[in-house]
């Protein structure tokens, strides 16, 4: 059954109220929510693998870094990272063994724009939601099918344009549903995002990874992106096994000569593309299957 911790008080400085457990069916966001009503808070999906919690410490580091991007008063990491716990022990505790993947989001909210019952108006608002994931293991074997889609803007746009917040991981996720919808009109089951100026980006839940040889690379950060924090676990466990990794500006055309394409995230770790813009590529499962082992083996 899914888990909900209501945080008290998850801004940094703020006097802390206990975070609680409730009902997830219980309404928390009111309709003046700024985080509902424009998209205007930061969020984090933490996966827990076999009931280990991985990567908590770099998803609360990038939530700071998104609130701070838009200009959110600094959350109480540790306030977070206590109710993250929380949800988890409560998830797990009543099941004889644990579950693949649970995943649990972190979302961080600018609040109501006026006051409610238990919030003044302008207090930022938190919570963490705990839920099973279906079993990733499938997609880590047999791969999914992708197709690049335009993400509307030239790389490194974050750089001369800061206001459009591009590489914190907010609560405005409409265009990315709306590509992977598209894609799934298409027939695929996710979406590569490029460039106006010909240059790979991100999925819209996943970094993308392509190796070519000896070199396993990922764009660019500097272009605009999320830094990964799968992607990261990716890159340790490929060096362990001696590839070089880098980050760098990927071309659009240079994934028509990639030995592999993957995508890391937090709920899957990593998965193979087998098609990409109807194109089939080639699943290396044994060495899927190792840098998965890898990154399962650390949290």
């Amino acid at each position: 059954m899914p888990v909900l911790v209501l945080c008290g008080s998850p801004a940094a400085g703020v006097p802390s109220a206990p975070a609680r457990v409730i009902d997830p069916s219980t309404p928390i966001a009111t309709a003046t929510d700024q985080g509902l009503t424009r998209g205007d808070g930061v969020f984090e999906s933490v996966g827990v693998h076999h009931g280990r919690i991985h990567d908590l410490e770099p998803h609360l580091e990038r939530l700071a870094q998104s609130a701070s991007m838009l200009d959110l008063p600094a959350p109480d990491l540790g306030d977070l990272r206590d109710a993250v716990a929380t949800a988890v022990r409560e998830f797990l505790a009543p099941l004889d063994a644990p579950p693949p993947t649970v995943l649990v989001k972190i979302v961080y909210t600018r609040g109501g724009a006026e006051a409610s019952p238990d919030r003044p108006a302008g207090s930022p608002f938190g919570f963490v939601y705990a839920d099973e994931f279906p079993d990733p293991r499938p997609a880590r074997r047999d791969g999914v099918s992708a197709i690049t889609l335009t993400r509307g803007y030239p790389l490194g746009i974050g750089a001369s344009a800061p206001w459009l917040t591009i590489g914190a991981k907010t609560l405005s996720y409409a265009v990315n549903m709306a590509a992977l919808r598209h894609a799934a009109a298409r027939g695929a089951q996710e979406v590569v995002f490029t460039t106006t100026d010909g240059f790979v980006l991100e999925a819209p839940r996943s970094t993308v990874l392509v190796r070519y040889g000896g070199m396993v690379s990922t764009p660019e950060i500097d272009g605009g992106l999320l830094h990964g924090t799968a992607q990261r676990a990716a890159f340790e466990a490929f060096e362990a096994r001696g590839f070089t990794c880098d980050y760098r500006a990927i071309r659009v055309d240079e994934l028509a000569s990639a030995d592999a394409i993957w995508l890391a995230d937090s709920a899957f770790l990593l998965r193979p593309l087998h098609t990409l813009d109807g194109r089939e590529l080639a699943i290396d499962r044994e060495l899927t299957g190792a840098v998965v082992d890898d990154m399962l083996a650390r949290a």
